[in-house]
């Protein structure tokens, strides 16, 4: 499970998006924190593409996952303390994040993000559209 999540979050890192697909189950159940423009359930790879390229068009191609601080494994579940910074127009997002990944048969099936400073996130991603 460790090393799948720790490829997994390397090919972030890369931006290797073809790895990322590959690891991620087709139907993959991703739940981001806040109350922005990208937070809520996304319910394939496709909506979690569309969510990050989302992300680095508002972020001016910035945003990136800077630092894995910790993982840790509870059967096949992997939480994993990460920092990810962006910058946008002189205005910077440096914040850390907890994941919590369910892998089943050598793929991620969902994932759950949780924001430590949800405030900053939807300040800095902006609002839900209307």
């Amino acid at each position: 499970m460790e090393t799948i999540v720790r490829e997994f979050l390397a090919a972030v890192q890369r931006v290797d998006l073809e790895k990322i697909g590959a690891i991620l189950h087709p139907e993959v159940k991703w739940n981001a924190p806040g109350n922005n423009r990208f937070s809520g359930l996304k319910l394939s790879v496709t909506e979690v593409f569309q969510m990050v390229g989302g992300m680095f068009e508002a972020s001016q191609n910035t945003f990136a996952l800077a630092e894995i601080k910790s993982v840790a494994v509870n059967g096949n579940k992997v939480a994993c303390l990460l920092r990810f910074t962006a910058a946008r127009n002189g205005v910077t997002l440096d914040t850390d994040n907890i994941d919590v990944y369910t892998v089943v048969d050598g793929k991620i099936v969902a994932v759950d993000a949780f924001a430590t400073d949800a405030a900053a996130e939807d300040a800095f991603w902006g609002s839900l559209p209307q």
